[in-house]
């Protein structure tokens, strides 16, 4: 299978024109993007600015999940928020308790949101942005005052208080206060006296400063994704009708290591509208290649003959029976019986299809190249918790001596181990949509 860190390089480079990773760079805020489409919705891009809050290197974080930023005192409803905000495609704003590298906690402003393909109206990142909290309360003596956050009792000491963490900084600048609220002087505090009990409240100018960096790293991302003409946007806008698959779903599939494809029941031609990473690494085509067509793409010029004479035995038959013919008759002759065994396996494949029914099929399929190989097809109705068919599933296997010598499970077995994972993410998350 292709590697995390390719997965992730095509994320940015198949979406954004060259360049938007150095844009991004420019600016100074603390943010993350990941990619739900990728097996663990992993991060595909960590900012400078949270490198410098979280203590990791770029190469520590890419291809991470951001719970590995959360530890002990993280608040378990804080998290199952978020998941259902991603589960929903929807933006959340929401204080929560990370951990730094060293192990040390401290309070953000968490700010999420999707980011959506303008063609479709898919979801193709998540946006998150971390703004350090920082908390006033009253220091010693009177005279106290206040500006965004850091409270100083009148004289040229301010006290900076990182919710219950406390620093002394003193400066006969008044830019000092300013710069608290930086990343760079953020990163430096002093952590050991976090409350982290909570709850911490984020404050206005904290919220505001969120929503700015939305704002700025939105319009970096629309500007070089209409560049490479895959224009994206913090708002959906599609065509009416269109399919769009949860990112719950995607990351729930993600977790399926077979190869197969997901097809939506209701649209014509039933379109791919999911396709693990295991069938693009079968078949050498990229993600954007596969979605929205029909599963007959994989077909060639001979997968029809092919998989009739693989289904029903009929080509060692067919061979003796015009050995004695001309060329030119044998040939004639097996072209017409093609066409005949063509329509009777299609007619079947359409009636299994029609009356919700399960089929397996020996199939010649074609890669992206143009090599051949032979395919244990089987599909499969998927129904949703209403019990309607909401999805077809379409599972490949490839058929090869070294592959039935690795796989323990023979075709069916694991056929059937990949119906039950789809139709258990399907169900629970149709389960949670009605629900919400």
């Amino acid at each position: 299978m292709e590697s995390q860190l390719g997965l992730i390089e095509k994320s940015f480079n198949v979406k954004y024109s060259d360049g938007v990773r150095e844009a991004l760079d420019e600016l100074p805020d603390s943010f993350t993007i990941t990619d739900p489409s990728i097996s663990g919705h992993p991060i595909v891009y960590a900012s400078r600015g949270f490198l410098k809050v979280f203590g990791y290197s770029k190469n520590e974080v890419l291809g991470k999940n951001g719970r590995v930023f959360q530890g002990p005192k993280t608040n378990r409803r804080s998290v199952m928020a978020i998941r259902e905000a991603i589960r929903e495609e929807r933006g959340i704003q929401i204080s929560l308790l990370n951990y730094r590298k060293d192990g040390t906690p401290f309070w953000m402003l968490f700010n999420m949101c999707p980011v959506y393909s303008e063609k479709d109206g898919r979801v193709v990142h998540f946006l998150g942005i971390q703004v350090p909290i920082l908390r006033r309360r009253n220091s010693l003596g009177g005279g106290i005052g206040r500006n965004g956050g850091v409270c100083y009792d009148g004289g040229n000491c301010r006290e900076y208080v990182y919710k219950c963490c406390r620093r002394e900084v003193c400066s006969n600048s008044t830019m000092e206060v300013d710069r608290a609220l930086s990343v760079d002087t953020v990163s430096g505090l002093d952590h050991t006296e976090v409350d982290v009990e909570g709850p911490c409240e984020a404050s206005d100018q904290e919220k505001t400063k969120a929503s700015v960096a939305v704002n700025n790293i939105m319009s970096v991302l629309a500007n070089y994704s209409e560049l490479n003409g895959r224009l994206v946007s913090d708002r959906r806008c599609c065509q009416s009708g269109m399919s769009l698959l949860s990112a719950s779903l995607n990351i729930s599939f993600g977790r399926i290591k077979q190869s197969f494809v997901l097809t939506d029941a209701h649209l014509p031609d039933m379109p791919i509208v999911y396709a693990s990473d295991a069938f693009l690494k079968l078949t050498g085509f990229l993600r954007h290649e596969v979605l929205g067509r029909n599963c007959r793409f994989l077909s060639g010029e001979d997968t029809e003959r092919g998989t009739q004479f693989q289904r029903f035995g009929a080509l060692p038959k067919i061979k003796i029976f015009l050995s004695g013919g001309s060329a030119k008759g044998r040939y004639a002759v097996e072209q017409l019986i093609a066409i005949l065994i063509t329509f009777f396996l299609t007619l079947q494949i359409k009636q299994c299809i029609q009356n919700e029914q399960p089929c397996t099929v020996h199939i010649l399929n074609y890669r992206k190249d143009g090599t051949s190989f032979w395919n244990f097809l089987h599909i499969s109705p998927i129904r949703s918790a209403s019990g309607k068919v909401a999805y077809f599933v379409g599972i490949q296997i490839e058929d090869t001596n070294e592959s039935r010598e690795k796989q323990g499970l023979n075709p069916e077995m694991r056929h059937r181990s990949v119906v039950a994972a789809v139709k258990v993410a399907v169900r629970g998350w149709s389960m949670g949509a009605s629900t919400s």
